[in-house]
């Protein structure tokens, strides 16, 4: 139950650091060098010492990189 507002709530659903570089073809120890370093602006929430990534931040993390996003406007 979400206590501010009395309604059933449901977590949304987390990525793990192993189940993000399986989405996108790369390693977590790739994503672990894109984080420290700040190469890439992909978000990612920390639970503890635990690193999680939202499914729908990956999605437009990667919609934003895609050719079509990058043209220029005529």
């Amino acid at each position: 139950m979400n206590p501010s507002s009395g309604h059933p709530w449901k977590s949304p659903r987390l990525y793990t650091e192993q189940e993000a570089a399986a989405v996108l073809g790369v390693s977590p120890g790739t994503l672990s060098v894109w984080r420290s370093t700040g190469r890439y602006a992909l978000p990612f929430v920390k639970v503890g010492s635990r690193v999680r990534y939202r499914p729908a931040d990956i999605d437009k993390w990667v919609a934003a990189r895609s050719s079509e996003a990058m043209k220029p406007a005529p």
